[in-house]
């Protein structure tokens, strides 16, 4: 998705929990014109969770006929993005020929390195009867030595991505290793994103990692006496072996990973370098990125 805005971090509620816990994210809704989004990341409070520097939570949106998603097209540099859908679908096309549907459990990849523009659109079949949208959102900030490397991009069918069964919970572990298993998605760096369902009652036990956060998409969740309520995100302290216990019917994200040093963030671009990143904004506005092809007339102006 684009940032309609140059200032993308939404004002967030946030309180401290127990000893495993560092903080809880309460994020606000923003109205894109076309559907609503939760953003955790980044705030003002956190900026970061391992390499993921920005996670939106996309609807759900139920659009009547002729209606739908319609992001034209916009640039990128130095950063990954991870498309993950719950219901409904989404068309990317980009600058590099790529033309992919996301449906439901896949996993959309694009790596934008040293610069690549893409649109997400609708397919006519889709955007003429009426259907929902739902899903998550994320970007990568690649590793300072692959900031620059050649644009691509990379569509995973949901059947790829490996499931297994953790204490009674069903699990998809979608980016990284985790619960035995490891994910075909390509990484950069040390990368956890891990899908789980969980009924009331169950229990879980968290795989370790440098930083982690939990997000709750559905449900409720507690950490030994602190509880962590539908739509939040909790960003996990350093302590090991952490257990997180249902308390309602519960869809969750599990993301973390590696440390990643400080990035400049403005608009659709992410750098190490702030120079990096008003390079990127002159270029776009003198029109010197590629455009997606087969949408070529349409483009989101800087804000």
């Amino acid at each position: 998705m684009s940032i309609e805005k140059e200032d993308f971090e939404l004002e967030c509620d946030t309180e401290r929990g127990c000893e495993a816990i560092d903080i809880i994210i309460k994020p606000r809704e923003k109205d894109l014109g076309e559907f609503m989004v939760r953003r955790t990341l980044p705030t003002s409070q956190r900026k970061t969770v391992g390499p993921w520097i920005f996670f939106d939570h996309m609807g759900p949106a139920n659009f009547p006929a002729g209606s739908g998603v319609n992001v034209r097209p916009h640039p990128h540099i130095n950063l990954a993005t991870v498309t993950y859908l719950f219901d409904g679908e989404i068309l990317h096309r980009d600058s590099i020929g790529s033309y992919a549907t996301i449906t439901p459990g896949d996993i959309n990849l694009m790596v934008a390195g040293k610069g690549i523009t893409h649109s997400e659109r609708e397919r006519p079949e889709v955007k003429n009867v009426p259907h929902t949208l739902h899903g998550l959102q994320l970007w990568l900030a690649l590793p300072e030595e692959d900031e620059e490397i050649e644009p691509a991009f990379y569509h995973y069918p949901s059947a790829s991505i490996p499931s297994v069964t953790v204490e009674g919970v069903p699990l998809r572990v979608l980016m990284g290793t985790a619960y035995g298993v490891t994910s075909p998605v390509k990484t950069y760096a040390e990368t956890l994103y891990v899908e789980a369902h969980m009924q009331v009652g169950q229990s879980l036990s968290l795989p370790n990692a440098e930083e982690r956060a939990i997000y709750v998409a559905k449900g409720s969740l507690k950490i030994k006496d602190t509880v962590i309520p539908e739509f939040s995100m909790v960003i996990l302290s350093a302590a090991d072996d952490v257990v997180i216990d249902a308390i309602a019917d519960s869809r969750i994200a599990l993301i973390g990973g590696e440390k990643i040093g400080k990035r400049f963030i403005e608009w659709n671009f992410i750098s190490s370098r702030k120079e990096r990143v008003e390079q990127a904004k002159r270029d776009w506005q003198a029109g010197d990125f590629p455009k997606v092809i087969d949408d070529e007339d349409e483009f989101i102006p800087l804000p």
